[in-house]
């Protein structure tokens, strides 16, 4: 007598997915985020974006052996190779890929390499955050509705209301007095990472009430669905149904809300960071080498338009990549 196998088979559960087409031929049925995906493999400005903030990505990885490659690091000063004016003697070399800093005479490729990383790290790490939250409010809001639906509604026009630029100003200031008294009494190392940790907080305090507010509505269409209420009627845990049915059929908004947001970031990082309320030195900032470098773009322009050109060619690309994860996910919206 021949054993009995239970268990489903990794080999035919995917032909019991296929069809039979006239003719005899068989199709696979595919979901619309795979067919969206398919479509964006085919977008050959979507696939070179891709290409490039991958490549800015490896940049700020690989920063450390870059440098080392180079033979330069960041915080290491040549006062040799600066005039009695501040201005370098030395202009882009072998030793020196894109040339010295003005007045202190850092090495300008470490510290653009460098650079990359806060400005990518604020970035994903606040997308990662604000989409969390954001997904997670929308969910439960939009589903439960009734005296949740109103909190969570009154918190979202709450947070939207604020005044965002005040709180980035003002959030750092008050972390450093709890932690230190002042900032006079914390190093410049302390006040970094207080910096750091406070522009992320701020953004991700700012940046999910529109993706929340994004999800209810998606959600308050979806849940009177039939699936929705076959699913309530055979007792499924709300946690369940949140997270395995409605969530799958709001992928689409979720992926593109996120695509958007990330250069949105990296754009307020260095915006903020200019304005001197983001990073400081000693972090290798994109941001803080552009406010250092306004006073010696004349004599310097190398100085300025390095970490210019990096800010507007990854976020040029996130941009462009964000929009044609749009169009994959929504044809309608293509030009």
């Amino acid at each position: 007598m021949e054993p009995v196998i239970t268990g489903t088979d990794p080999i035919a559960e995917p032909m019991a997915q296929a069809g039979t087409a006239p003719g005899g031929v068989k199709t696979v049925s595919k979901s619309p985020t795979r067919i969206a995906l398919a479509r964006l493999r085919k977008d050959r400005v979507a696939m070179i974006c891709l290409g490039i903030f991958v490549a800015f990505l490896l940049i700020a990885i690989f920063a450390p052996l870059l440098a080392k490659l180079e033979g330069q690091d960041y915080t290491t000063r040549n006062f040799d190779l600066i005039d009695d004016f501040g201005y370098p003697t030395v202009g882009p070399s072998s030793t020196h890929w894109f040339g010295v800093e003005p007045r202190i005479g850092r090495d300008l490729f470490a510290r653009w390499a460098y650079g990359a990383r806060p400005s990518l790290l604020v970035a994903i790490i606040t997308t990662l955050i604000t989409t969390f939250v954001g997904v997670v409010a929308g969910l439960v809001s939009g589903f439960l509705g009734g005296w949740v639906d109103r909190v969570i509604s009154w918190v979202i026009d709450f947070v939207l209301s604020l005044p965002y630029l005040l709180f980035a100003i003002a959030f750092p200031a008050v972390i450093l007095s709890i932690i230190y008294g002042n900032e006079e009494g914390a190093t410049p190392e302390q006040v970094g990472r207080v910096r750091f940790i406070s522009l992320i907080s701020v953004l991700s305090i700012f940046g999910w009430a529109g993706l929340a507010r994004l999800i209810r509505g998606q959600v308050l269409s979806l849940r009177e669905r039939e699936f929705i209420a076959a699913a309530k009627v055979l007792g499924v845990p709300t946690r369940r149904v949140l997270f395995k049915e409605l969530l799958p059929n709001i992928i689409a908004p979720i992926v593109v809300s996120a695509s958007l947001a990330l250069p949105g970031y990296i754009v307020a990082e260095a915006g903020l960071t200019f304005l001197g309320v983001g990073l400081l030195e000693p972090t290798p900032s994109w941001g803080v080498t552009i406010a250092a470098a306004q006073n010696f773009y004349r004599a310097d322009p190398l100085y300025l338009w390095l970490p210019v050109l990096g800010i507007t060619i990854l976020v040029l690309a996130l941009s462009l990549l964000g929009d044609a994860i749009r169009d994959a996910f929504d044809p309608r919206t293509r030009r």
